[in-house]
């Protein structure tokens, strides 16, 4: 079973001629309104993939926090632990070129509210797999971390946004799941090079997945380092692709595939997902990405 403690946002998503620069304004032909938030995207990207997902994270009574559940609701996510507050819900404004760049802009709203404490000791053990990112508060991650590690559970952290958590909290994650300019931060954090072997071992042998876009993935496990190849496609709009790897990696190694494995199945949905417009829309259901990845083995042939 997945547990994903994070994020639950609404996404107003701009397609663009470009990314405006500093006090610049650029018009665009229309605007859509879909549901994001990283924690959320992660859980219906393991939830679309196969996998049992408990959300757990707060929105906002207002217009806004229904509608950012309907994606959720959609993919069978149980939100029994996602808590109504009184701050406004958390909403993106996604700016997206035609080349399938974004520049994000959040105001956080309600997920500030949210709380370790509305994940139960009674679901964590070591049939669970927790996820979190970095856009809920940091001491609530942390705390979160800390009480998975004690039961048992797999912890899979993408320290996304980059934002500092404590060191015992870092080393006590399975899997940390970072892209390029968050491995750059953390690396300076830590005083260690920027690479997933060096973060691995500065953390005392933590597997790191560090995400390189159209590049791949690199990846120090417990025994071994790797370059993960990316798929290729012609890609639209990136803005969920680092979710949804998140998620049916969570998903894969929740299931029992070895990490190797879940890194190549993610890699496979999120080639999928950068295919379509949107963020949490775009994410691919399991069929999805089997048939894309049964279509590359034919053409390999």
């Amino acid at each position: 079973m997945i547990i994903v403690f994070g994020s639950i946002n609404l996404d107003l998503i701009f397609n663009l001629p470009r990314i405006p620069a500093p006090g610049e304004t650029v018009l665009g032909p229309s605007t859509r309104i879909e549901p994001g938030g990283k924690g959320a995207n992660q859980a219906v990207a393991a939830a679309r993939d196969g996998a049992r997902v408990i959300m757990a994270g707060s929105v906002g009574r207002d217009t806004l926090g229904d509608t950012a559940l309907t994606l959720l609701r959609a993919a069978g996510v149980n939100l029994d632990r996602v808590g109504l507050v009184a701050d406004s819900t958390g909403c993106a404004a996604i700016s997206v070129d035609p080349a399938g760049n974004n520049a994000i802009s959040v105001g956080s709203g309600a997920n500030l509210s949210s709380r370790a404490s509305q994940v139960e000791d009674a679901v964590l053990g070591s049939d669970t797999t927790v996820v979190l990112q970095m856009e809920v508060p940091v001491a609530e991650t942390a705390a979160l971390i800390a009480r998975a590690k004690v039961r048992g559970a797999r912890i899979v952290l993408n320290l996304a946004p980059a934002a500092a958590l404590p060191e015992e909290a870092l080393r006590a994650v399975d899997v940390l799941v970072v892209n390029e300019t968050e491995a750059a931060w953390l690396g300076r954090h830590l005083n260690c090079k920027a690479t997933a072997k060096a973060l691995r071992d500065r953390l005392g042998g933590v597997s790191v997945v560090l995400t390189r876009g159209g590049e791949g993935a690199e990846v120090a496990g417990s025994e071994d380092v790797w370059h993960e190849a990316a798929e290729a496609v012609d890609a639209i709009d990136t803005t969920a692709a680092g979710d949804c790897f998140v998620g049916v990696l969570a998903h894969r190694l929740d299931r029992g595939e070895t990490l190797r494995a879940a890194v190549r199945r993610a890699t496979i949905a999120a080639a999928v997902c950068c295919t379509s417009h949107g963020s949490q829309g775009s994410i691919p259901t399991a069929a999805e990405t089997d048939a894309f990845a049964n279509d590359q083995a034919g053409m390999s042939r």
